[in-house]
């Protein structure tokens, strides 16, 4: 273990690879008068418990970025793991090769869900050493429950995806509805030791952390980016830092 890293030290990996195509350049794009990559460097060098922040990038307009607000970039990305069809498991391996070894825990951020705060960094990392497991996600509640969601069958009628009959539904209130989560995208916490031994982020044991609906913003496309910019605007992001 390097000397000056505490035990149990945690690793921050910003992951943001150039050349997207349904928004291009969207990790330097403004967001709130700042690139959006600069959302998530800020949120982790803001957390006390990320002993180190690095970039994993193959471009050089998105490090820049990056190092103009502080993060690490240690290396540069190779190519075979830029394109779109490269897995996040062996993005992360490669970080950690590069890295190198002192670090205990890892926190996997995407520049993607920019309004993901301090606190939840602290709190998923905190929540997985305490509990004494190997992987950790976080999840909010989602726009539309499941149970009102529908396959639709070769003669246009609706089958519902939760097994709930269309009819039933119509003597349902949306808030008897079960509680349902879905993954938000903005933080992954593993133990790196058992990372490098199962080849995964996450497994049927995986713990959640909860987040709130506003602050679990994920942008993939000009209209998730839209909707961002009015989050912003509007005042409907929860400012925890």
């Amino acid at each position: 273990m390097s000397a000056d890293l505490p035990p149990g030290a945690t690793l921050a990996l910003i992951t943001a690879r150039g050349g997207s195509k349904r928004l291009p350049g969207k990790n330097v794009r403004p967001l709130g008068g700042k690139p959006l990559i600069q959302w998530t460097v800020e949120a982790s060098l803001a957390c006390p418990l990320v002993h180190r922040t690095v970039l994993s990038t193959d471009d050089a307009e998105i490090a820049e970025a990056a190092r103009a607000c502080g993060c690490d970039v240690p290396f540069m990305r190779p190519p075979e793991l830029a394109h779109d069809t490269a897995s996040s498991v062996d993005v992360v391996r490669h970080a950690l090769d590069a890295v190198g070894d002192g670090y205990e825990w890892l926190v996997l951020l995407q520049p993607t869900s920019p309004f993901r705060a301090p606190r939840d960094i602290a709190d998923g990392i905190a929540r997985l050493q305490t509990a004494g497991g190997n992987s950790l996600i976080a999840v909010a509640e989602p726009e539309k429950s499941p149970y009102l969601m529908f396959r639709r069958r070769a003669d246009s009628t609706l089958d519902s995806v939760a097994g709930i009959k269309l009819a039933d539904l119509r003597h349902t209130r949306t808030q008897d509805l079960p509680e349902c989560y879905e993954i938000n995208g903005s933080l992954y916490v593993v133990r790196i030791a058992w990372f490098r031994e199962s080849g995964t982020l996450f497994d049927d044991d995986t713990l959640s952390l909860v987040m709130p609906r506003s602050r679990s913003a994920n942008i993939d496309t000009p209209l998730d980016f839209a909707v961002a910019e009015a989050w912003l605007r509007e005042g409907l992001v929860e400012h925890e830092r």
